[in-house]
């Protein structure tokens, strides 16, 4: 008996008894409040069903000879929020309260974007895994921002890790209710000089690494389903405006994007019958983070190196050159991003769809 097969059953049925996020972590020891016994696992939803499931509590879960316990409790004091046609305009007013009490996990999220996304979302009350192949910088991030965080080291482009990743995360809160698969690469470089090796690097981050992540954590997503049927999940890919506009001198990076997109597209139309929603973010430039500004192997000065931008003899001069093609004249902020993430989460009759926020750089047509 596999607690990736039990925890999110078990995380299903406390949030359809109780409406709330829940938090369900896999118990050694102690006295059980409430037990349930099986034969078979396919017998465990319609016990749950009629199980007593306080909160908080401890549910000692029986199937067949083999015997796990998980207590049940919630992070912090979230209050259900109106769904579905219980929902007014009026909802809108607290955008941020839609992740209040959810669990959630930032992929590449120790630093750049996925840093500010685990900070907003922390601030909005969720507990947030910080999911890094950098893992002393998640695990610093986590230390920084307490105890509703979580560090996980995870190579997204093994399937091995991200498995792992998943059977950590249902050992821990016994399922998800977001996914933000944030980590990227970028190796810019013209096509007739770049390195295969460099391209197929771009791809298997930016591109086969979505499919792992849809493929175990929305096995975790469609398992809780099973006990919590109007309870909707949501997997967030954190694209780029060069998944909607090709990119000079960047074609790796750009195809994984446009890749990324028809994967959010096929996903949507796939797990809907799930109740998750797929969708992706397309950000402009995050100018002070690590992709850009890094000093050694950042855009600007891949961008100077490869003479993408023409008469630049300076990094100042390739950022300024990038902000004047912004209409509002900036770079992507932290918070753009966040605004989108709320959107997405608590607009329930939209998915497979791909948010552009680029101040005006990007603007879609039909």
């Amino acid at each position: 008996m596999s607690i990736l097969e039990i925890a999110p059953l078990v995380r299903g049925a406390y949030l359809a008894r109780h409406s709330i996020p829940v938090f369900v972590t896999a118990a050694e020891g102690g006295t059980a409040t409430a037990s349930v016994a099986v034969e078979a696992l396919d017998e465990l939803p319609a016990a749950l069903a009629s199980a007593d499931l306080a909160l908080p509590g401890t549910l000692a879960v029986t199937v067949g000879e083999e015997t796990l316990a998980f207590t049940a409790g919630t992070v912090g004091d979230p209050a259900p929020l109106p769904h579905g046609k219980e929902a007014d305009a009026s909802a809108a007013a607290a955008r941020a309260r839609v992740v209040e009490g959810k669990v959630a996990v930032v992929t590449g999220g120790a630093q750049g974007f996925g840093a500010e996304i685990v900070r907003g979302l922390v601030s909005s009350g969720a507990f947030v895994y910080i999911a890094d192949l950098n893992g002393e910088g998640a695990a610093s991030l986590a230390a920084e921002l307490g105890p509703t965080t979580a560090a996980i080291t995870v190579n997204v482009a093994d399937e091995d890790s991200v498995a792992a990743m998943a059977a950590t995360i249902a050992a821990t809160t016994g399922g998800l209710d977001l996914v933000v698969s944030n980590a990227g690469i970028v190796r810019a470089g013209s096509v007739l000089e770049q390195e295969a090796a460099d391209f197929r690097l771009t791809t298997e981050i930016n591109y086969t690494a979505f499919f792992l992540i849809t493929k175990h954590l929305g096995r975790l997503l469609a398992a809780q389903r099973r006990t919590a049927p109007v309870w909707a999940t949501d997997i967030i890919q954190i694209n780029s405006k060069s998944g909607l506009v090709g990119s000079n001198k960047n074609g790796a990076y750009a195809g994984s994007k446009f890749g990324g997109i028809g994967l959010v597209q096929s996903f949507a139309l796939e797990l809907v019958e799930h109740g998750i929603k797929v969708n992706a973010i397309c950000p402009g430039n995050f100018y002070d983070g690590p992709l850009w500004s890094d000093p050694d192997r950042g855009l600007f000065v891949q961008y100077l190196r490869s003479g993408k931008v023409p008469g630049a003899t300076t990094v100042d001069e390739v950022r300024e050159f990038y902000e004047a093609k912004v209409p509002l004249r900036r770079g992507t902020y932290g918070s753009d991003v966040m605004r989108a993430i709320y959107y997405l989460v608590e607009q329930e009759y939209e998915t497979g769809q791909a948010v552009p926020v680029t101040g005006g750089q990007v603007m879609l047509s039909s």
